[in-house]
C-alpha cells in the first residue's frame, strides 16, 4: 500500500491552520478587563503662539458634567463622536478629536481658539477677538493680551483689530512692548507702550510693518540716546518721517 505524501502534507497543513485559527479566536475573545475597560484618558491641548484659556482639568470637568468622561467605562461603549461634539460646544475649542486604543486608552486631542487682543470698548463691550477675527466671550481666566480701548464696534474689532492683534503676536518685540491700543473716533489708532512715558500715534491701521520698523529704529537710535521719557507723543503715521512732541515734565 503506497502513501500519498502530497495529499497527507495538505491534510496536515489544513489541520495546523485550523488549530491556529481556533487558538487565535479564543485568545481574541478571552476576557481581559485591562484591555476592555478604559484605564487611561489622555487629554492633549495643542499649544499656540499665545496662551489660550483651555486646560486639561477644565476639559475633564466638562466631560464629567455631561457624563461622558470615559475612565472606567467599557472601551466599546466609549462614545468618541459624542465626546467630540460636546467639546466643540465649548466656545474656546476649535477642533476636537477622540480615539481609542487597544490598550484601553482614550486619547482626546484639542486645538483651541487663540485670542489675539482683548476689547474693552467705550460702549461697555468686553470680549476677546481670536486669530480669525471671531468674537470670544469674556472669561474668568486672564490672558496676557494687548487691550484695545476706545470707539470700537464689533465689526471694527473683527475686521481691523484682529489684523492688529495678529501682527503683534507675530512680532515678539511689539507683543511685549504694546500694552494698549486706543481707537480714536475716526478709526485711527494709538499705542500705549509698557516702557516709556509716551504715546505712539499709528494713524490708520494700515502698513503696520513699515510703521513699526520705523518706530523700532527710532527706539534703537533715538530714544536709547535721548531717554525713553523725553517725548510724550511720537507719530509714525507718515512714511519717511517721525514727528515727536517733547515731554514737558522732563527737564532739559
Amino acid at each position: 500500500m503506497s502513501i500519498d505524501w502530497k495529499k497527507s502534507a495538505i491534510i496536515v497543513a489544513d489541520i495546523a491552520i485550523a488549530a491556529y485559527l481556533l487558538l487565535a479566536v479564543t485568545a481574541f475573545n478571552r476576557p481581559d478587563e485591562l484591555n476592555n475597560v478604559c484605564s487611561e484618558v489622555n487629554i492633549n491641548i495643542q499649544e499656540g503662539p499665545v496662551r489660550g484659556f483651555l486646560n486639561a482639568d477644565e476639559v475633564k470637568t466638562q466631560l464629567i458634567r455631561t457624563q461622558l468622561y470615559p475612565l472606567g467605562d467599557p472601551i466599546d461603549q466609549v462614545q468618541g463622536r459624542k465626546i467630540e461634539e460636546t467639546l466643540l460646544q465649548n466656545p474656546f475649542v476649535e477642533t476636537a478629536q477622540c480615539y481609542k486604543t487597544q490598550t484601553g486608552r482614550v486619547n482626546i486631542n484639542l486645538s483651541q481658539r487663540l485670542p489675539v487682543i482683548r476689547v474693552k470698548a467705550d460702549n461697555g463691550d468686553d470680549y476677546y477677538v481670536d486669530t480669525y477675527g471671531n468674537i470670544m466671550p469674556n472669561t474668568q481666566y486672564v490672558s496676557d493680551m494687548v487691550i484695545a480701548t476706545g470707539a470700537i464696534t464689533k465689526n471694527y474689532a473683527q475686521k481691523v483689530l484682529s489684523r492688529v492683534g495678529n501682527f503683534l503676536i507675530k512680532h515678539k518685540l511689539w507683543f511685549c512692548q504694546a500694552e494698549q491700543i486706543h481707537v480714536l473716533s475716526d478709526g485711527t489708532i494709538e499705542m500705549i507702550p509698557r516702557v516709556g512715558d509716551h504715546i505712539v500715534y499709528l494713524g490708520q491701521p494700515t502698513g503696520l510693518s513699515r510703521k513699526f520698523d520705523r518706530l523700532e529704529k527710532f527706539y534703537k537710535y533715538g530714544l536709547s540716546q535721548a531717554g525713553w521719557n523725553k517725548y510724550s507723543y511720537i507719530s509714525v503715521e507718515f512714511d519717511n518721517q517721525i514727528i515727536c512732541k517733547k515731554n514737558k515734565r522732563v527737564k532739559k
